[in-house]
């Protein structure tokens, strides 16, 4: 494909304004909660939602200030969307009913349903000059932060008695439980990160397959 593909004005419009309304969301628990005994911060940066939507903010606004094009970037932000997928199917199937910390309605549905969405969409359908293939070594390079993310999660979970999630949290499940649970979350993490690879910039694809019919 060129590397002179330009993203389109309103493209570039959407992801600032997307990106504002999600700069808008994370900050607002914490300003509200300023003076709360109950709040901690770090806690609060402890969420992976709160943690992928930082790193949506970035994609967006960098997607519509400067829209690079280069395979770097790419990957970059196909890993990014890929946690914001992660994180609205995780929420949708496990956490819909659950308390994390997001009492305001609409900030739970910018951060757990709204941004996720765009992120998606804006990766199937935005011209890309370069799309990834589905490789092994890409997959296993966009899976690096949810496991670490695990990581962070079970090692500090014990020394603050806090744990961000009911299905990561070992003490009310043991630890049999918990592991295969997130093997199981692994494996679905590894057919939405292949998904996600495959079906980028679908429209070309689509009329690439059109041109060779």
């Amino acid at each position: 494909m060129s590397t002179s593909v330009r993203t389109a004005w309103f493209v570039r419009i959407y992801r600032i304004g997307f990106g504002l309304l999600g700069v808008l969301a994370l900050v607002w628990i914490p300003l509200r909660n300023l003076d709360s005994a109950t709040f901690s911060l770090t806690n609060y940066l402890s969420y992976f939602t709160i943690e992928s939507n930082v790193l949506s903010v970035i994609v967006l606004l960098v997607g519509g200030v400067l829209a690079p094009q280069g395979p770097r970037w790419q990957t970059f932000r196909g890993a990014v969307t890929l946690y914001m997928l992660i994180t609205m199917v995780v929420y949708a199937v496990l956490l819909a009913q659950v308390d994390v910390m997001l009492t305001d309605k609409w900030i739970n549905d910018v951060l757990h349903r709204i941004l996720p969405l765009v992120l998606l969409l804006d990766w199937l359908f935005v011209t890309m000059a370069r799309r990834l293939r589905p490789t092994p070594a890409l997959i296993g390079a966009w899976l690096i932060f949810p496991v670490l993310y695990g990581v962070y999660s079970l090692i500090r979970g014990p020394i603050v008695d806090w744990y961000p999630y009911p299905f990561i949290d070992p003490r009310t499940q043991g630890y049999v439980s918990l592991a295969i649970g997130l093997v199981v979350l692994l494996v679905v993490f590894v057919v939405l990160a292949v998904a996600m690879a495959s079906l980028g910039d679908l429209r070309a694809r689509w009329r690439e397959r059109e041109s060779e019919d």
